[in-house]
């Protein structure tokens, strides 16, 4: 299988390539003023970094999940089909670009023959991009990932996943909510999965006034890949088209 791109320019792969470990250092505790501006030098590259790679042409969405499944779990083969099904709707798809959920939305859309992408993270026990992407960047901070992921996307789809998958969602919702970012789908997907944290939002949000009634039509709710994949194209999707131009 062919290795996957990386098309960062060499001269800004070269300077981040210094930053490993940066953002753990950073979040030690209090640092001098020229540390924290070596640490917003780094955050300028990183960010540079980011916008060479993602400059693609076409909708895209992004796919959430667990690194913890693996190939015939039911969760992983639904994100395959959710993956192929986008990519033969004309979207890119982008993931974490690791393995589970993220690599099964890779693989569908590689097999549909569309666009796949991967935005891996650096950890201390290494995440190695899954062989399915066509092209990947990895990020050493977690915040500059996720703003990437959502400057550069259409629309959001949530399969099961941990915490960090809980973290990129309620990242979007609330940026939503807040109005910082455009109302564009939020579709997570398994319903029995989501389903106590539905009624937890419902019963105990709604109900302690931390949320108000209209929050919920935030977060889409879908059982299969078409009524997901409808929910999407549904959804503005001329403006979709026209903003990706």
């Amino acid at each position: 299988m062919k290795e996957p791109d990386n098309i960062v320019p060499e001269d800004i792969g070269s300077l981040f390539n210094e930053v490993s470990g940066a953002e753990k250092i950073f979040l030690k505790g209090r640092q001098g003023r020229g540390a924290d501006l070596e640490s917003a030098v780094r955050y300028f590259l990183e960010f540079l970094k980011g916008f060479e790679f993602l400059n693609f042409v076409g909708p895209c969405v992004t796919v959430f999940g667990s690194a913890r499944f693996e190939a015939g779990h039911p969760h992983y083969e639904l994100a395959r089909s959710l993956g192929g099904a986008l990519a033969r709707a004309g979207y890119t798809v982008m993931t974490g670009g690791g393995p589970g959920i993220m690599e099964a939305a890779n693989r569908g859309a590689k097999e549909a023959g569309g666009q796949s992408i991967g935005c891996n993270i650096a950890l201390p026990h290494e995440q190695i991009p899954n062989p399915y992407v066509d092209r990947f960047i990895e990020f050493e901070h977690f915040f500059i990932r996720k703003v990437m992921m959502v400057k550069y996307s259409n629309a959001f789809v949530a399969l099961p996943g941990g915490f960090g998958t809980l973290d990129e969602v309620f990242e979007v919702v609330t940026l939503t909510q807040t109005e910082k970012l455009e109302s564009f789908p939020i579709v997570c997907m398994g319903n029995h999965f989501w389903a106590k944290l539905s009624a937890f939002m419902r019963d105990t949000l709604i109900k302690e006034g931390t949320i108000g009634p209209e929050d919920l039509d935030i977060i889409k709710f879908a059982d299969s890949v078409e009524q997901a994949v409808g929910i999407i194209r549904d959804h503005n999707h001329d403006s979709f088209i026209e903003r990706a131009r």
